[in-house]
């Protein structure tokens, strides 16, 4: 009923204040026929700093006093920001001012109060949704909303992080990150295993939970919110993480978005690829094309390979793998992750 579908629908609005100084205000600023007069962030690293030609204010107020002709606030700011987008609604309607809210931020429909406050107040207020009618036209279902909640961090980890992806799903990711763990104990140090599975059920993994019931924007931040809650919590001298899937097997495109958004989160400083020959029923590409994508989307090294030789031929070794591709490789099932520990201890003291 609110929502913004075109944006001919507000340029009848113009002038803007936008809130926000990020990828979404400079975006709203940008459209064709919208005249932003005034910028506000919170941040007060960006407040007096030009954004989009104008100098970022620290409130509505002091927005309003520098661009007094603005007709308009619209409200783009992330998810977990749903404070401060509150305010700044309540505040511009307060000042007579019509409302655009992003849909990661406020959502009109589950706040009918503003309705009825800016219906007091006789402006507008309209949300840019995320447009969930169009996927259901094109899908045949969708959701009742965005399933985008979680909030965005920032954070270094202090402890190295080791991704541990595949050519392929069930090529061996949650034993060889367990198996890493396991070594690390045996050579006294404290490990941190993160599975992003929820059968990540064993021991010695720390938690687990499944990072396909995420949205894509929100893996990442699962990923590297786990991160920190692990070093918060256990001081681990070196973390784990578990991937899902991989970015190159064949045939079944859609868990490659995990893998990659899992490998982003933990932005590692080292990675073991798993690897099945002759899987029985995934198509992996094979484990050169999964290193060149994984170190194309980071910038990481893959240290080493986990090989589950469940299916292969008798001509495949370790020895034949390692030769191949000029990096340790190791069946972690018999014999082990110690090899594998081996390496990337020695990568990341170099």
């Amino acid at each position: 009923m609110y929502s913004v579908k075109s944006v001919k629908e507000i340029q009848d609005l113009n002038p803007f204040i936008v809130v926000g100084c990020g990828g979404g205000g400079e975006k709203f600023s940008n459209f064709e026929g919208v005249e932003a007069v005034g910028f506000i962030d919170d941040n007060v690293n960006k407040q007096g700093k030009d954004f989009c030609g104008h100098t970022v204010a620290g409130s509505l107020e002091e927005c309003l006093e520098a661009a007094p002709e603005a007709k308009s606030l619209v409200i783009m700011l992330p998810i977990g920001a749903e404070g401060a987008a509150l305010k700044y609604a309540v505040q511009a309607i307060d000042a007579g001012l019509n409302v655009i809210t992003s849909f990661r931020s406020l959502s009109v429909s589950e706040n009918l109060s503003l309705k009825k406050f800016a219906d007091a107040k006789n402006v507008v207020i309209k949300e840019i949704g995320p447009r969930l009618d169009v996927v259901e036209m094109i899908s045949g279902i969708a959701p009742e909303k965005s399933c985008e909640v979680l909030p965005k961090i920032s954070y270094v980890p202090n402890a190295p992080v080791i991704f541990v992806g595949g050519t392929s799903q069930e090529c061996g990711k949650r034993t060889t990150t367990k198996k890493l763990g396991i070594a690390s104990m045996e050579r006294g140090l404290t490990p941190a295993i993160i599975s992003t599975d929820e059968m990540g059920l064993e021991e010695p993994t720390d938690f687990n939970f499944r990072a396909g019931s995420l949205s894509a924007m929100d893996v990442p931040a699962a990923v590297l919110s786990a991160i920190k809650y692990v070093e918060d919590n256990k001081k681990p001298d070196i973390i784990f993480v578990e991937g899902q899937s991989s970015l190159t097997e064949d045939g079944n495109p859609h868990p490659r978005g995990l893998s990659a958004a899992i490998l982003i989160g933990c932005a590692p400083d080292a990675v073991i690829v798993g690897h099945r020959p002759n899987h029985p029923y995934r198509e992996p590409k094979g484990i050169t094309e999964e290193i060149k994508a994984i170190e194309a989307i980071e910038p990481t090294k893959v240290v080493g390979l986990s090989i589950n030789l469940k299916n292969a031929d008798d001509d495949m070794t370790l020895q034949s793998f390692e030769s191949e591709f000029g990096l340790p490789a190791e069946d972690v099932y018999n014999n082990g992750a110690a090899k594998l520990l081996d390496a990337i201890i020695e990568f990341l003291e170099e």
